[in-house]
């Protein structure tokens, strides 16, 4: 079969393997166990394991963010706090991690993931990697994130940087049509 001239001059493949990285971000699948009841979604084991999975993490706070239709809340950088994301399936929310660590031998990537939309997965989120994200849904998404950091509203002791939303350009928050 062959496309006709306009159809060959736009034609690509699409690149299901071309992945995007960002030196300490790591996303980790997890596993739904579903019956005709619901679902049971390990989310977390402490102790060793969290070293095993996550690496060096010392859990200190979980905290829990609703995001309103079509909001965009972005971009929080830490120095010294790590975020590891969760969104409950049932709700899908767009996530932006930009590397600023000066010296990363990533600085400058950037990764867009999906989070929510049927598909359980933790991201871990180190220092220096901003981070935002943008609702999806027609209603509200949540997101529960663990930190190594309390969060503290003292300037000596508060951990929490912000870009403005359109760092990365405005286009960044746009859905992709591929």
């Amino acid at each position: 079969m062959e496309l006709n001239k306009d159809a060959k001059k736009a034609y690509v493949l699409q690149d299901y393997l071309k992945k995007v990285t960002i030196k300490d971000v790591k996303v980790i699948e997890l596993v739904s166990n579903v019956d005709e009841s619901g679902c049971l979604i390990e989310l977390m084991r402490l102790g060793e394991e969290i070293k095993k999975n996550i690496g060096d993490f010392d859990l200190r706070q979980v905290n829990y963010s609703e995001i309103d239709t079509g909001c965009i809340k972005a971009f929080h950088v830490h120095k010294i706090q790590t975020d590891i994301w969760f969104t409950p399936p049932s709700d899908k929310i767009l996530l932006v991690l930009a590397d600023v660590r000066e010296a990363s031998p990533t600085e400058g990537n950037i990764l867009r993931l999906t989070l929510g939309g049927g598909k359980p997965r933790l991201v871990v989120i180190p220092p220096g990697v901003a981070h935002g994200c943008r609702n999806l849904k027609n209603s509200p998404s949540r997101i529960i994130y663990f930190t190594n950091y309390y969060f503290s509203t003292e300037p000596d002791k508060c951990d929490e940087g912000r870009l403005p939303w359109y760092f990365f350009g405005e286009k960044i928050w746009e859905i992709k049509r591929d």
